[in-house]
């Protein structure tokens, strides 16, 4: 494994967000293979939450100034970039002002969803993979926690199918019990159509529910991994209905488990 390369893409990560199963697992999968001499980089979204002074984030000039076209309105992406303290690994940061600067992450003050929720979860997903093109990092594994960034698999096997830095990358998605209530805004599906050929892709969205966006990245990975105790009963049914690598929930936060997980995913 050592000299591979993984992209890890979490909608969480500590210590940038409050420690949750997801924002730990998510961090400790990355420290793990990154202390085994894999090379590894890790997005997740510019949360307006997210101090930047005390982080030391910081714009990364030339991989920010384009545009992303999200429900045919561009959509200026910003990158910005910090290192985890003591770690030396790198954390990406996707950015936009309209929709990611509210001093919130996913529901206001009421606790109820951001009605844009599912265009910020399609500018996530674009802007991961355009900003590592421009890096031109060609990753062995792409590693998908956490339902923001569950468009991801969607966009890398349709929109981007022929995108060459990508032809030989296995996607793994981690799914997580941390489900929201109620769904995304009912147009998303159109939205994400707007991007792809084939419709029948994006039924699944919609109902934007958290079990079909679960479902929708789960139908486009290529291992699924069971990152919580418990899942929703309609996600278990749904990966024992597909046949591809599975691997079962452990309980330990080194996850060095899923080392050997990639490893068996890179030889089969």
């Amino acid at each position: 494994m050592k000299d591979k390369r993984i992209l890890f893409v979490s909608s969480e990560v500590v210590p940038y967000l409050p420690e949750t199963e997801l924002s730990s697992t998510a961090f400790f999968s990355a420290k793990n293979a990154h202390s085994k001499g894999i090379q590894t980089r890790i997005f997740m979204p510019r949360f307006g939450v997210i101090n930047e002074r005390r982080h030391q984030l910081h714009e990364v000039i030339r991989l920010s100034g384009m545009n992303l076209v999200v429900n045919d309105m561009d959509m200026p992406l910003i990158i910005k970039v910090a290192s985890i303290p003591k770690e030396r690994m790198q954390v990406y940061f996707i950015d936009n002002e309209e929709y990611f600067k509210r001093k919130a992450v996913f529901t206001d003050e009421d606790d109820t969803l951001f009605s844009d929720n599912d265009e910020r979860a399609i500018f996530f997903a674009k802007g991961v993979i355009e900003t590592v093109k421009k890096l031109n990092w060609a990753p062995d594994i792409i590693h998908v926690h956490g339902w923001m960034a569950s468009l991801l698999p969607l966009y890398l096997k349709e929109y981007y199918k022929e995108e060459p830095l990508f032809s030989d990358s296995i996607v793994v998605t981690s799914l997580y019990n941390n489900a929201f209530e109620g769904s995304l805004h009912n147009e998303l599906a159109k939205k994400v159509q707007f991007d792809m050929d084939d419709a029948s892709k994006s039924a699944v969205l919609n109902e934007p529910t958290f079990i079909n966006i679960s479902k929708s990245a789960i139908q486009n990975s290529d291992a699924v991994i069971k990152a919580s105790a418990t899942l929703p009963k309609e996600i278990e049914e749904s990966i024992a209905a597909i046949d591809i690598p599975f691997l079962d929930y452990e309980d330990e936060m080194s996850k060095e488990n899923y080392l050997e997980f990639y490893a068996q995913l890179l030889t089969s």
